[in-house]
Formats: C-alpha cells, sequence, structure tokens
C-alpha cells in the first residue's frame, strides 16, 4: 500500500494555556475510501514520539512500513475495503505539524521555546479541524495507544457527539507521578545537554546526546522484564569475556544506544519536550473523569462504545489504570468492552501482540 502526506492549513487555534497559535499546519495521512454516508473514517491517534505515518509505504523501496501497518490495510483489523483510516501527526510534533521547529509566522523566527505550552486536548481541537475539512461529521471510531488513549479518552469527553465508538489502549486517564518524574529525567537530560542552547539550537549542533539519553530512558519504560531477558539476558557484546569498559559492555546497552542514536535522526529535541509536558498535564483521575464524562452524556449513551484494552506486563500504563476508565465509563451507563491481554511485550504490546489485539479489534467494529 503506497501513501502520500497531506497538509492541512488551519488560520488559528485558541489553545487550553490561553494563547492563540497561528498559522497552523496538520500533517496526516489517510488510507481507505471515504464511502458515500461519510460514516466509515476511523481516526487512529499516535503514541508519544509517532507521526502522521501509521500504514504502508511512500515508494516500493521503502525498507519500513508505518508503525500500525500490521493492523492497518486491505484485509487487516482496520480493513481499508471497508473503513477509511486517518492519521494525524499530533500539535507540537516535528513530523510535518506545528510545533517547535517550525517558523512563527509573526516573527519569521522559529519558534523555539516561544512555542505556547499545549495540552492534550490543544491535540484533539486540531484533529477536529481535520476531519470536518474532510467533510466528516462524524467518526465511526476513535483509536490510540498509549498517549493515543489519552487522545481517544479526550474526544471522548470534550467532542462526545463526534465519534461513534472509542478504543483506548494501553493508556490511562492521568499521568503518574512516577511517570511524570521520568519524563522530568528525560527533559533534563535534553536541557543540560551544552547544545541545547535554552532551545535555540536550530542553527547549530542540535542537542543530540540528551535527546538520545531521553530516548534511552523512555525505551527502558516500554519493555518488560521478561522481554529485557529474554531480548539481551546478561549477554556481553561480541564476546563471552568481560572487556572491563565502562559503555555498551552488555547487549542490552548497545541496544539502547542504538534506539538512542536512531530516534534523534527523526525527532526534535523541543518538540519532546512540549509533548511530554502535555502528556504530564492530562489529569482526569479520582471522580474527575467521571465527572467530566457525565457532562457529554445523553438520553441513551447506548449509541456510544468504548472498547479498553490493557496488557498485564505493561508497568508504564499498568491495567489498573485502564480499570479506572472502566469504572468511570460504568458510573454514566456507558456500554464498555474491557480486555486485558496477558503479554510478554510490555507497554509495547499494543503494537506487538498483533494476532490476538486484530481479532478484538474486528470483532469491536
Amino acid at each position: 500500500m503506497l501513501v502520500q502526506t497531506q497538509y492541512l492549513q488551519i488560520p488559528f487555534i485558541e489553545l487550553e494555556c490561553g494563547e492563540t497559535l497561528s498559522g497552523v499546519q496538520i500533517a496526516f495521512e489517510t488510507y481507505g475510501q471515504l464511502n458515500e454516508n461519510k460514516d466509515n473514517a476511523i481516526l487512529v491517534c499516535h503514541a508519544l514520539t509517532g507521526d502522521a505515518h501509521s500504514a504502508g509505504k511512500y515508494t516500493k523501496e521503502d525498507p519500513k512500513a508505518g508503525w500500525w501497518n500490521a493492523f492497518i490495510g486491505p484485509d487487516k483489523a482496520l480493513d481499508t475495503n471497508k473503513y477509511f483510516i486517518i492519521s494525524s501527526n499530533v500539535l507540537g510534533g516535528c513530523a510535518g505539524s506545528t510545533g517547535p521547529a517550525c517558523q512563527n509566522p509573526i516573527t519569521g523566527q522559529r519558534y523555539a521555546l516561544n512555542f505556547p505550552f499545549i495540552t492534550i486536548k490543544d491535540m484533539v481541537k486540531a484533529q477536529l479541524k481535520l476531519i470536518e475539512e474532510l467533510g466528516i461529521n462524524q467518526l465511526l471510531s476513535c483509536i490510540g495507544g498509549s498517549m493515543g488513549g489519552m487522545q481517544a479518552l479526550e474526544w471522548a469527553i470534550t467532542f462526545p457527539n463526534k465519534s461513534k465508538s472509542y478504543i483506548i489502549l494501553a493508556s490511562a486517564p492521568y499521568q503518574s507521578s512516577q511517570n511524570i518524574a521520568l519524563h522530568e529525567v528525560g527533559r533534563r537530560a535534553i536541557m543540560s545537554d551544552p547544545n541545547w542552547r535554552n532551545g535555540n539550537y536550530y542553527n547549530s549542533t542540535a542537542p543530540q546526546d540528551g535527546l538520545a539519553i531521553a530516548r534511552m530512558i523512555a525505551h527502558i519504560t516500554y519493555l518488560s522484564d521478561k522481554t529485557m531477558h529474554q531480548k539481551f539476558g546478561r549477554r556481553i557484546r561480541g564476546k563471552d569475556e568481560l572487556n572491563f569498559e565502562l559503555h555498551n559492555e552488555f547487549e542490552v546497552e548497545s541496544y539502547l544506544t542504538y534506539q538512542g542514536r536512531s530516534f534523534i535522526q527523526r525527532f526534535d529535541a523541543n518538540s519532546y519536550l512540549y509533548i511530554t509536558r502535555a502528556v504530564d498535564y492530562f489529569d482526569y483521575s479520582n471522580s474527575k473523569l467521571s465527572e467530566a464524562l457525565a457532562k457529554g452524556k445523553t438520553k441513551d449513551n447506548s449509541g456510544r462504545k468504548f472498547l479498553i484494552a490493557s496488557f498485564s506486563s505493561d508497568w508504564l500504563y499498568p491495567p489498573y489504570q485502564s480499570l479506572e476508565i472502566v469504572r468511570a465509563l460504568q458510573e454514566n451507563n456507558f456500554l464498555a468492552t474491557y480486555c486485558q491481554i496477558d503479554s510478554s511485550y510490555g507497554h509495547d504490546a499494543f503494537l506487538l501482540e498483533v494476532e490476538e489485539l486484530s481479532s478484538i479489534l474486528r470483532s469491536f467494529l
């Protein structure tokens, strides 16, 4: 499936922080065809470091397809013979959507740290502009994993009549204090890099070391202890005896170094700061979620359905957080289906448990 990135121009978006962002661009891709009634559209929301390229390839020679290609395409769980799939890069991103690396249309300079703070709700506002531009009044479903699941939940709260169903995978109704702490360590790694220059590095060397370390920290949280043991154990890189070196002695160290180095080729450090902060601000903890869902209730909530899926070894967004979403939905009499999938993949399971998750998605849709 060959695809191409498209771009939507939005005159302005009023942000939750109180500022107005002008001249906004949103990068997006679509797969399949929108039907005559325009009621077969599914919005796929990406995770923290994802982008609009969720399926297909740009050319036949591309070595790697989109990040959720296993689930999107002809005869797959999100069957492009039946559904019109939309995937966009979030506001604040660095893969075609307006973010800190972009030029401020007012000053003519890159935003850098003059970019306003954004939230998950702001990302969803931009996505609403996109589906309206495509002529879609209501989505068939809104689906996302991790930070994408937060976006799907925000859709259900902020624009309750704009989707018939919601699929929330490996996600949570709020960012835990542990995860905020992990994000802060990653941000400090970036801001401690001498090349960061208070965000003004675009005409010089980027803070590559700091961004790579931030990625290494985050990547550890995506894997489970079992997966780490199976993939690497205590194996020494390249030989059976200790080298007595400080760096990359073990295979797991070399793997993390590779993850960091590959990440800096495609991601902007300032975008990482802003997007992680947006996730930290996401907060429907305690009774907030139930109260927020109640505001969007209709006389008959049976028309809107939810699928919540968690994974047994996910310690970044553990199953108990998914169950908090389920309880809030039940308190408001929404039809909620909950699945906990037994998986050793950790948080990355929503990307890797293709067979079982595909079966669940097909049944729900």
